[in-house]
C-alpha cells in the first residue's frame, strides 16, 4: 500500500482529524475489504477503458503496462487516503492528482480529443469506481439494502468534487442514468483483453494464491451489467462452487483485522479501537437489487 519511491503518507496523521468520509460510514465498512477492492477495482477499470477517451489517457500516459503492480499500490494507495486519511491529508493528495490530470491530453486513434480534466470523463471515472466497489462488495461480501446504496453514492460525492467530478451520480437513479448515456460511448478494443491479461499475471497476490487471482478477475467480470459484457464481448460466468467460495473468502476478510492497514490505522487516529469496523452494528434492512439497467 506504501509504493516504493514516493513519499510514505501516515494515517495515523494527525490525530484527531476526520477523513472526507465518516467513520461510521457505509464507504468505511466496504474499503476495509481487500477482496472487494480488488474484484471492484478491476471492474472498474474495464468500465473506464470500454469509453475511448479514458482508454487512450489511461493506457498512453500511465507506467500500467510496464510497472503493473506499482501501479496498482499508487491507485489503491489513492482510494485508501480518499477514505480513510485525514482531510488535510486527502485534499494534498487529491489536489497533487487533479495538476497531474491537467497535463494529460491527446487525441484517440478515431481523433477525438480527450483531457483527463474534463468534467465528463471525470464523472464517467467516478460512476465506474463507485459501481464496481459497489456491487463486489454486495456480490461477495454481503448483501447492501437500497439505502445503505444510495448513502455509499453520497458519501462519494466530497471527494468527487474535490476531484472534479461535479456530476459523479449520487443515487441509484442518477448511476443508471449515467450509464445509459455512456452506454452508446463503449466499445470492445484489444487493449481491454491485454488489461485483463496483465490482471491475471501480475505478481499482485504471493504465488500460492495465483490461482485465487484468476478467478477474482473473472469474478470482476461477472458483476458488470450484462449488456456492458454484451457489447464489450466479454464473458463473465462463474460457477456455483466458484461463488461460494469467493463470498467465503469475501466473508474472512470482512472479519481481518491488519493493525498496520489504513482502515485500522485511521480508527486509531480518531481514538477509536482497531475493531470498530468490524464490530459497528449493521442496519436490519432487507437487501435488494440496486440498479435497474
Amino acid at each position: 500500500m506504501q509504493p516504493a519511491g514516493m513519499r510514505p503518507i501516515s494515517f495515523l496523521q494527525p490525530v484527531g482529524e476526520a477523513a472526507l468520509v465518516p467513520a461510521d460510514s457505509v464507504s468505511w465498512q466496504i474499503f476495509k475489504n481487500p477482496l472487494a477492492l480488488f474484484i471492484g477495482g478491476v471492474a472498474a477499470v474495464v468500465l473506464e477503458l470500454a469509453e475511448p477517451r479514458v482508454r487512450s489517457g489511461v493506457w498512453n500516459h500511465t507506467t500500467f503496462r510496464t510497472e503493473p503492480v506499482r501501479r496498482l499500490q499508487r491507485t489503491g494507495l489513492a482510494a485508501m487516503v480518499t477514505v480513510y486519511g485525514a482531510r488535510s491529508v486527502a485534499e494534498e493528495m487529491i489536489a497533487q492528482i487533479r495538476q497531474a490530470h491537467e497535463r494529460v491530453q491527446g487525441v484517440t486513434e478515431a481523433g477525438a480529443p480527450y483531457s483527463a480534466a474534463d468534467p465528463a470523463l471525470l464523472n464517467w471515472v467516478q460512476a465506474t469506481a463507485c459501481y464496481g466497489f459497489l456491487e463486489a462488495y454486495c456480490a461477495y461480501v454481503r448483501p447492501l439494502s437500497l439505502h445503505e446504496r444510495d448513502c455509499f453514492l453520497r458519501e462519494a460525492e466530497p471527494a468527487a468534487v474535490l476531484y472534479g467530478a461535479l456530476g459523479a451520480p449520487r443515487s441509484r437513479a442518477e448511476m443508471v442514468a449515467q450509464f445509459t448515456a455512456m452506454r452508446p460511448c463503449l466499445e470492445p478494443s484489444g487493449i481491454l483483453r491485454e488489461f485483463l491479461g496483465i490482471m491475471r499475471g501480475a505478481p499482485v497476490l504471493p504465488a500460492p494464491l495465483r490461482p485465487l487471482q484468476r478467478l477474482m478477475v473473472r469474478a470482476a467480470l461477472a458483476i458488470l451489467p450484462g449488456w456492458v459484457r454484451g457489447t464489450l464481448l466479454l464473458d463473465g460466468h462463474l460457477r456455483p462452487w466458484e461463488q461460494r467460495l469467493l463470498r467465503a473468502a469475501g466473508g474472512m476478510a470482512d472479519r481481518l483485522v491488519l493493525r498496520g492497514a489504513p482502515p485500522a490505522e485511521a480508527c486509531r487516529r480518531l481514538g477509536l479501537p482497531d475493531r470498530y469496523l468490524y464490530d459497528a452494528p449493521r442496519p436490519a434492512i432487507l437487501p435488494s437489487c440496486g440498479w435497474d439497467f
